[in-house]
């Protein structure tokens, strides 16, 4: 590795180590397990143990919960039914999700959940994909009589109460009005779940059925999915979300009994578990224009469709707005500027990654992107949540070390 073939200099191999190393040994990150690639060559970082207390060591195949940067890879699911014509992009989504026929939609974001007018047209299979459907996570909405109807009602991944099965799910989001028009405005997250239901109800399949059978299994992707059998339960750290304001390790889920010991009642855009290299199968079958090991899994429009930049200028402002004005909160990530589908993309060069870079960050303290530019794919995971900078601050320094480790 590092030999000046194109790949990674064993200097800069070396600086990464000891970046990662040094987030370890402050005592604020347990463990983590760090890949790069670019081209054939592969590097691998696993430093540290399972749990902040000691315990078995952080290895090459364990698992960790992908949170959000779950998003990139369910979105394959969709992209398989785009290709197949079970989907199109400017159908109605009301023949599959009923519940969403007839929207109204709130006169303003902050008022009161039955001052609505008419939505202006349907909800499409575009809005869904492209996270503008009108109804998402807003940080700089928190404490509106709409998201905090979002949270009463479990429609977000257990904050404050378990998510219902879907069809639950859909009857309770059925019952609230859209934040903003359809198409209008880019909002986080809950278009990611809806997706599920839609590729469920589509296919006739539970959502983890069909990304198994359709995108798991041809891409080798043997230890990811929406729960970790009991046999492999060992293989997965704890979740940490450390106190806001002492840095004191809490437990938010526990391998043995938790979230992930058993199928969970929803199945949606997040909540993946998975491995660096699973990843990394499934990021570089993007950057392959959709093959892997000589098979087709999405075709290349597909794939070009996923990884560009979907946003009108304004739906792009003002996504931008949103991080930069929440640094507080975010940390810092999500400053890409634009959206593809299920995925960031980067429209400006705001620290060392180029612009055309794609992937996702996830509030368990992972980060997963590829760069086609330069052939290249990242993949951080961690097992501390995004409560406090210092997974955040581990994210960047990952990118920053990354960067600098490319030998021409």
């Amino acid at each position: 590795m590092g030999n000046g073939d194109g790949g990674f200099s064993k200097a800069g191999l070396g600086r990464l180590h000891d970046v990662l190393a040094r987030h370890v040994d402050s005592g604020r990150i347990p463990g983590l397990v760090a890949l790069v690639g670019r081209g054939e060559e592969t590097h691998v970082e696993a430093i540290g143990t399972m749990r902040h207390d000691g315990g078995a060591p952080m290895s090459r195949d364990t698992i960790f919960r992908m949170a959000s940067t779950s998003k990139p890879v369910t979105m394959a699911a969709a992209m398989i039914l785009l290709d197949e014509c079970r989907l199109r992009l400017d159908d109605l989504v009301e023949p599959w999700l009923p519940e969403l026929a007839g929207r109204r939609v709130l006169s303003r974001v902050d008022g009161p959940l039955d001052d609505t007018v008419p939505a202006r047209r349907p909800i499409t299979v575009r809005d869904v994909l492209t996270s503008t459907f009108g109804l998402g996570m807003d940080m700089t909405s928190l404490g509106t009589p709409i998201m905090n109807a979002v949270f009463e009602q479990g429609l977000t991944p257990d904050l404050p109460t378990p998510m219902p099965e879907p069809d639950e799910w859909m009857r309770r989001l059925g019952e609230l009005p859209l934040m903003h028009q359809p198409g209008e405005r880019w909002q986080y997250h809950i278009a990611s779940d809806l997706l599920g239901v839609l590729v469920a109800r589509v296919t006739g399949r539970p959502f983890g059925t069909f990304l198994r059978e359709r995108v798991f299994e041809p891409l080798g992707m043997r230890d990811t999915g929406f729960d970790v059998p009991a046999g492999e339960i060992d293989r997965l750290p704890p979740l940490y979300a450390p106190d806001p304001a002492t840095g004191e390790f809490h437990v938010w889920d526990e391998a043995r009994g938790g979230r992930h010991s058993e199928p969970p009642a929803f199945q949606g855009g997040g909540g993946l578990a998975s491995t660096v290299d699973d990843y990394h199968a499934y990021f570089r079958m993007l950057l392959n224009g959709g093959t892997h090991g000589g098979e087709r899994v999405l075709s290349r429009p597909a794939v070009e469709l996923m990884t560009t930049n979907r946003l009108t200028p304004a739906q792009q402002a003002a996504r931008h707005a949103m991080a930069v004005d929440n640094v507080h909160v975010s940390f810092g990530q999500g400053q890409h500027g634009g959206w593809g589908l299920g995925m960031a993309v980067r429209t400006y060069r705001g620290d060392y990654a180029p612009v055309g870079q794609f992937g996702w960050d996830g509030g368990s303290g992972t980060s997963t992107y590829a760069d086609p530019e330069n052939g290249l794919t990242g993949i951080l995971l961690t097992q501390v949540g995004m409560s406090t900078p210092d997974s955040a601050r581990l994210v960047h320094d990952f990118w920053t070390t990354l960067y600098q480790a490319i030998d021409a």
